[in-house]
């Protein structure tokens, strides 16, 4: 025994090895394969996200230039309209 150990790091010696049969650490290979996995599933569930928000975005830009044509034609028919009434009202003030 190496006497420069106190007898509290000689029980902690003794604990881990008497543990090692109980935890068996995972190769570093199996880990990094794990977190590559892991990795990918979250890219994958970003990447996804990232395409559904461009297809809402695509989807808005094209009500919101409905709404402009919807507008546009609205504001041709008050012109007319006032066009309309202006004939009328001159029609009956004469």
């Amino acid at each position: 025994e190496n006497p420069q150990l106190s007898s509290l790091d000689k029980t902690d010696l003794a604990f881990s090895e008497g543990s090692q049969s109980l935890y068996k650490p995972e190769p570093l290979e199996k880990k990094v394969n794990g977190i590559s996995i892991d990795f990918n599933y979250r890219f994958f569930q970003f990447s996804e996200r990232a395409a559904m928000d461009a297809s809402y975005v695509q989807e808005l830009d094209g009500i919101l230039k409905e709404a402009k044509t919807i507008e546009n034609h609205l504001k041709q028919k008050r012109e007319s309209l006032k066009q309309r009434f202006t004939v009328i009202t001159t029609t009956l003030q004469s």
